[in-house]
């Protein structure tokens, strides 16, 4: 049975993610107490006519202590199940603020003594326990509900086994480093096509910006060295028991050598990862 675990702070997407897993034919349940989670998986796995997938949403709605107590609790189901991962979601205070705003939901912490703000601070220390376990972590911050129930499609619903899920995404530095990065390489020492008036407003998806580049022998060397890096330590990971990886890309804006970047190591490493996705964070949310 393959079981999966949302979970993450109020307005994160929590349900959009527990949404796109139902329709992909998981046994989904909402709020979970996480302290029936064993027997839930148990009874499942004796009921013969119940499906192999199971996805369960824990969070802040349940008791402090329960949650306290997650790892003692979960940690032995990963010796029941063919296959557990745990998803956590997040996204930057200011903008979860912001969806609560314009939804007008209450959160589940608010009280006549404890406002929006202290609610989504105190969440985040109550799921700790949840974060430290997690197998793979989403920053929404600026992802569209239809980005995320698309990542969720491709790396969570369709992963097969232990194999590890690869992520290659792009950012610009002067927007932040991604939260949910394991690996950060930093481009910004290459040539830059945006002093070119003539190919500024291109990306790195495109002809003038891929010939531009693919012409500069630094832009070669870089490739060739994050291959090595990767090739050295991914089967590390991999060993590590490390079933997701992101591999951010980054440079000034987040258009040109970032996407650049990005794209080749896809292509690289397609062959050798039947789960890779490709992610260029300043280019789909503008």
């Amino acid at each position: 049975m393959k079981l999966v675990i949302i979970s993450g702070r109020s307005g994160s997407g929590k349900s959009t993610a527990l949404n796109v897993l139902e329709d992909l034919g998981f046994y989904c349940i909402d709020n979970l107490p996480v302290g029936l989670l064993p027997t839930l998986c148990e009874e499942i796995a004796n009921d013969k006519s119940a499906p192999g997938k199971l996805a369960v949403s824990i969070d802040a709605r349940n008791l402090p202590s329960a949650l306290a107590n997650f790892p003692q609790i979960v940690s032995p189901l990963r010796q029941q199940v063919s296959q557990l991962e745990i998803v956590y979601l997040d996204a930057e205070p200011t903008t979860l603020l912001k969806r609560f705003s314009a939804t007008r939901r209450k959160h589940p912490l608010t009280g006549p003594d404890i406002s929006l703000h202290e609610a989504i601070n105190r969440e985040e220390n109550l799921l700790s326990a949840i974060i430290d376990m997690a197998d793979l972590k989403i920053d929404t911050t600026h992802l569209t509900m239809h980005q995320l129930r698309s990542m969720i499609k491709e790396r969570v619903a369709h992963k097969q086994g232990e194999e590890m899920a690869l992520l290659f995404e792009s950012f610009g530095f002067k927007h932040g480093i991604p939260s949910d990065a394991d690996l950060v390489f930093d481009v910004r020492c290459l040539p830059n096509p945006y002093w070119d008036p003539a190919i500024r407003n291109y990306t790195g998806l495109e002809t003038p910006i891929i010939r531009f580049l693919s012409q500069e022998p630094m832009v070669e060397k870089m490739f060739s060295d994050i291959c090595q890096y990767l090739d050295n330590w991914l089967p590390a990971f991999k060993d590590g028991n490390r079933t997701y990886m992101t591999v951010a890309i980054g440079c000034t804006g987040g258009h040109h050598r970032s996407v650049y970047m990005s794209e080749r190591l896809a292509r690289h490493y397609r062959a050798k990862f039947a789960n890779l996705q490709v992610r260029h964070r300043e280019l789909t949310h503008e």
